[in-house]
């Protein structure tokens, strides 16, 4: 598989356990001390970082820094907004289309003079 669809997938994976560990225990955890949260999360967290760790070690073997942490914001708000709206509840509005906007003309600039 290329290098840089398995870094895709190894940071959308990374992305999914960051969500949970981040922002789950408001939803289940609620009631809990933020300690126990904390201490949960970062239990979580660690599944995140197997993921995230290797994965931007493989996408660098064809990527830069710059276009890593630019993909790592596209696929943080791929993976958020789902998470937000069907975990979370939250309300979908169009703020989440603009940002995507943003991180798409981000993505344009940073990966235009650069073939992938």
């Amino acid at each position: 598989m290329n290098p840089v669809w398995r870094c895709v997938l190894m940071l959308t994976a990374s992305n999914v356990f960051m969500n949970v560990a981040w922002y789950l225990h408001l939803k289940q955890a609620s009631h809990r001390a933020w300690w126990v949260a904390a201490l949960t999360s970062w239990g979580i967290a660690l599944f995140e970082y197997l993921l995230q760790v290797p994965g931007n070690r493989i996408g660098h073997e064809r990527l830069s820094i710059q276009q890593l942490k630019i993909l790592q914001e596209i696929l943080s708000l791929t993976v958020f907004v789902p998470v937000a709206v069907i975990v979370l509840r939250e309300r979908l509005s169009l703020d989440y289309l603009w940002a995507g906007l943003c991180l798409l003309g981000a993505a344009y600039f940073i990966f235009r003079s650069k073939t992938v």
